[in-house]
């Protein structure tokens, strides 16, 4: 199907610009190592999951049109950026309540993988520089002799599965060196202050980095 759509040259071009900038780490790598070192592999794996779905989200934004609209509009795109901006910051208060009220208790009970994976969706979900980033790198991948739809949804999918290729090999490296870190409650204690500055770091930054800078996956 897909070679219907782009040449055999065109497409490689495409897997390979695709790797490297998966490769890169962003906001999402930097979410997802989070995650796992905080909360363990199942965490961070539920976390990619989500991140994807997100990212595809995004994708298709891009694809009806939507990233143009965020282009066009500062309000439109001021308003999903803000809210992903706050959501991480809560994400970070709520892990220092977490570490306050649970430091006590005996076991540490595990999260949900569902609530894991809407995280990581929504984290993904309310970054509009990533649709403004797909409309701005699909179409240089296209044929202008073929539907634009068809062909950014199938460049879109590609790009999605190939980060979330490399988000799970992140997510795996990170949980096989913090097994060998977090031996005892310290540093659990630790990793969740690691996680809750990381992710409020996060919220800041979507808030106040320039909103037309480049910005990872």
């Amino acid at each position: 199907m897909i070679g219907t759509l782009v040449t055999s040259s065109t497409y490689v071009a495409f897997l390979v610009a695709s790797f490297i900038l998966a490769i890169t780490p962003g906001p999402g790598v930097v979410y997802i190592v989070t995650r796992t070192a905080a909360q363990g592999r199942r965490a961070g794996l539920a976390s990619v999951g989500g991140i994807a779905l997100g990212n595809f989200g995004n994708a298709c934004a891009a694809s009806i049109g939507l990233a143009a609209v965020f282009a066009a509009s500062s309000v439109a795109f001021a308003v999903v950026r803000f809210a992903g901006a706050g959501y991480l910051i809560f994400l970070g208060v709520r892990a220092l309540q977490r570490g306050s009220t649970i430091a006590a208790a005996a076991p540490r009970s595990r999260p949900s993988l569902l609530k894991l994976f809407l995280d990581g969706f929504l984290v993904a979900i309310l970054n509009p520089k990533t649709a403004l980033f797909f409309a701005a790198l699909l179409p240089q991948f296209m044929n202008p002799t073929t539907s634009p739809l068809e062909q950014s949804l199938v460049l879109g999918c590609v790009f999605v599965a190939i980060a979330m290729c490399t988000d799970t090999v992140y997510a795996l490296t990170a949980s096989f060196l913090a097994s060998r870190i977090n031996q005892g409650a310290a540093p659990r204690t630790f990793s969740r202050y690691i996680s809750a500055v990381t992710f409020i770091g996060l919220g800041l930054y979507a808030a106040l980095a320039n909103p037309h800078g480049t910005v990872g996956k």
